[in-house]
């Protein structure tokens, strides 16, 4: 028993459980002047895992995948069509009132805050919304505002904060009453390099110093590299990959690009373990398996070329998924 209610997860369980579960949607479309058809688009179909508590999941997949229709069926928003749901041992759908003071949601494209009025007049909203205890609030506030670096953006209205802001802003809304579970739906969508390093670095800190159990979804293969130890590759509604970040590479054989940019022209850089795919006066493009580490084609090239600057750039998770169809002969 917790503060929180009756939790019958445990060591055979996930806090997070999915068993079959689809959803289908009717879809109405013009067929001629007056008539229109119905037809049913399958939006999830049949996906079954289990996150235990404290675990980081990336789950990726293309646009219209599934991926967001997923995370709406988690929080209650939508209820499955069929199979079974549980979070933290709750009905999402059935539930959702005793759910929502077990989980934090963060939409990279919409805000949770209020936009008219100050970040820390949210922050008091949310406070008497979720019956915060006084000493929690101050504390899970304070922490949030120090690791997030929101101390000067307190008084700021939400509609005056750029977009890093807001999101380190919707963050902290969603931790501020401690909950077992955060959903991330693109969190460092349009951040800078340095809000991204803060994000990451934040929610790294979260789930290991206070073991929240993460299900992040994003298009930035570097999140799930830098944050997740396990993935998750959902396309047209179906669970096509479970398993570590280097086995979705090798399942999808795909290839990270270095690029290099040498003092002068040069002729193609040779170095084991890469090959060049294209040449631009001093610029040069490196493909090499994602699976393997860039330091050593560094160092080498490093060594061996008047090397000005590099740098790496990630597969696409498209290009990934197309890759894994074409082997598997989908």
């Amino acid at each position: 028993m917790t503060d929180k209610g009756v939790d019958v997860t445990g060591p055979d369980h996930g806090l997070i459980e999915l068993d079959g579960v689809e959803k289908v949607f009717d879809v109405r479309r013009k067929t001629g002047r007056l008539r229109r058809e119905k037809r049913q688009v399958r939006a999830v179909d049949g996906i079954s895992f289990r996150v235990p508590r404290g675990e980081m999941v990336g789950y990726i997949g293309p646009n219209g995948a599934g991926k967001s229709t997923t995370i709406k069926m988690l929080t209650g928003i939508l209820t499955p069509s069929a199979g079974r749901l549980r979070v933290a041992g709750l009905d999402p759908s059935r539930e959702r009132t005793r759910l929502a003071q077990r989980i934090g949601v963060v939409f990279g494209q919409r805000t949770t805050l209020w936009w008219d009025l100050p970040l820390y007049d949210s922050y008091r909203l949310a406070h008497r919304m979720y019956r915060i205890p006084d000493a929690r609030f101050r504390e899970n506030l304070d922490r949030c505002v120090e690791l997030l670096d929101l101390k000067a953006l307190l008084d700021v209205p939400v509609r005056q904060l750029s977009l890093g802001q807001r999101m380190r802003g919707d963050i902290a809304a969603a931790l501020l009453h401690d909950p077992d579970v955060l959903y991330l739906d693109e969190p460092t969508i349009g951040l800078d390099v340095i809000s991204k390093a803060k994000v990451r670095e934040f929610l790294r800190e979260l789930n290991t110093e206070r073991a929240t159990t993460i299900l992040l979804t994003t298009h930035d293969l570097t999140d799930i590299e830098q944050l997740c130890r396990r993935v998750m590759v959902i396309d047209q509604g179906r669970l096509m990959y479970d398993g570590a970040l280097a086995g979705l590479h090798e399942a999808g054989e795909s290839e990270r690009t270095l690029v290099v940019d040498l003092e002068r022209e040069l002729p193609p850089v040779e170095v084991e373990g890469a090959r060049v795919v294209k040449v631009e006066g001093p610029r040069q493009w490196l493909a090499f398996p994602a699976s393997a580490s860039a330091a050593p084609l560094v160092a080498h090239i490093a060594r061996a070329y008047p090397l000005v600057d590099l740098s790496v750039r990630e597969p696409d998770i498209e290009a990934v998924i197309a890759r894994m169809y074409e082997g598997r002969g989908l």
